[in-house]
């Protein structure tokens, strides 16, 4: 095996470059992985864009990419779980263990997370990774490898589904039919739910969650889109709503499509962190808002619902870009949002 590996590299904001790094030996619970997939996160895009998200602050060289599959090509001395020749998922943030979140199974919550592409911590834009062997997940054989980068992802559908208590029977109200959006939509068809709306400003969005299976779309943009709500659920409102745009005007829309007792799952962040909200309506309809910061113990019901093949979340994607062609993909992610759903690099 070659010493070293080609790495991506943000040099400053709007420019990627390549360097080459040395290949790490995996340690004793970790594995390599050749990386095959990974894909572009909406939270690259805002790095690659502003240079930062909060406090945390790119100081290039920096690794972009999270979300990423692969073939485990060397184990550590103690990976029993795992062989050379595996292809597997990556989660790819990596908790204490000894915190009362990591100890009451919230490790999602963890203080101490070392996390892939959040500063100081480089991603995976590049042909090797190592990682902890408990956080790479098989794939079966049916699960294709552009598949098991978009785990990640799902895992965020997922634990939205999870957090509002999705169950069969339920009419569900989506709001942004971005990527995050469309996978929440995938995850809830998973849980047999059969009646979905997702409301977007952008018609290509709508038309793929229509493809996607969605069984209603609107246009907010439309004059007539509260009348639309109110003949799909026949004037009752929704038993469950996500907000996955980060808008205000979405989320006050949630609550007053949503009827009495409902669940509001919050997933898009807002631009400046903060909303005003009506409170009197929220109180008055007695509504629980639950919130998602990424996602815990998921990753194999998800990789299972898309073995099953009750979902196939590579639906989403609308572009493949090569390796070698990273500052055009981050380029045209930035500058064509609505045209560009889901971008996925392929490393090999």
């Amino acid at each position: 095996m070659n010493k070293e590996m080609k790495v991506a590299v943000m040099e400053g904001i709007g420019k990627i470059g390549y360097i080459n790094r040395k290949i790490q030996e995996p340690k004793n619970n970790e594995v390599l992985v050749k990386i095959e997939y990974v894909g572009i996160c909406g939270s690259d895009l805002h790095y690659y864009e502003h240079g930062s998200i909060g406090n945390y602050v790119v100081e290039p060289p920096f690794v972009l990419g999270h979300e990423a599959s692969g073939v485990v090509t060397k184990i550590g001395k103690d990976v029993d779980n795992l062989k050379i020749g595996d292809r597997v998922a990556l989660e790819p943030g990596i908790t204490c263990g000894k915190c009362e979140f990591c100890k009451t199974g919230r490790y999602n919550l963890c203080p101490d997370v070392v996390f892939f592409a959040t500063p100081p911590i480089d991603g995976v834009f590049s042909e090797y990774t190592t990682h902890p062997s408990d956080l790479c997940f098989k794939l079966p054989e049916n699960v294709s490898s552009i598949n098991g980068a978009l785990i990640e992802p799902l895992a965020v559908g997922f634990h939205a589904a999870d957090q509002g208590g999705a169950k069969v029977g339920q009419k569900a109200i989506i709001f942004g039919a971005g990527c995050i959006g469309l996978m929440t939509l995938l995850a809830l068809q998973s849980y047999g739910l059969n009646d979905i709306t997702v409301v977007d400003i952008l018609n290509n969005r709508l038309e793929q969650a229509k493809k996607l299976g969605a069984t209603h779309v609107v246009n907010s943009l439309d004059k007539d889109y509260l009348d639309q709500f109110n003949e799909i659920t026949q004037n009752k409102g929704y038993d469950i709503a996500f907000e996955t745009a980060g808008t205000e005007i979405t989320t006050r829309l949630s609550i007053q499509v949503l009827k009495k007792g409902s669940n509001l799952v919050c997933v898009g962040y807002s631009k400046n962190g903060e909303m005003i909200l009506p409170m009197s309506l929220l109180l008055d309809k007695e509504i629980t808002i639950k919130t998602v910061f990424r996602y815990r113990h998921v990753y194999p019901k998800a990789i299972e619902a898309v073995a099953s093949g009750k979902i196939n979340p590579s639906d989403v994607v609308t572009n493949i870009f090569e390796f070698d062609d990273i500052q055009n993909a981050m380029d045209k992610s930035v500058e064509d949002k609505a045209n560009i759903v889901k971008s996925v690099i392929r490393i090999s």
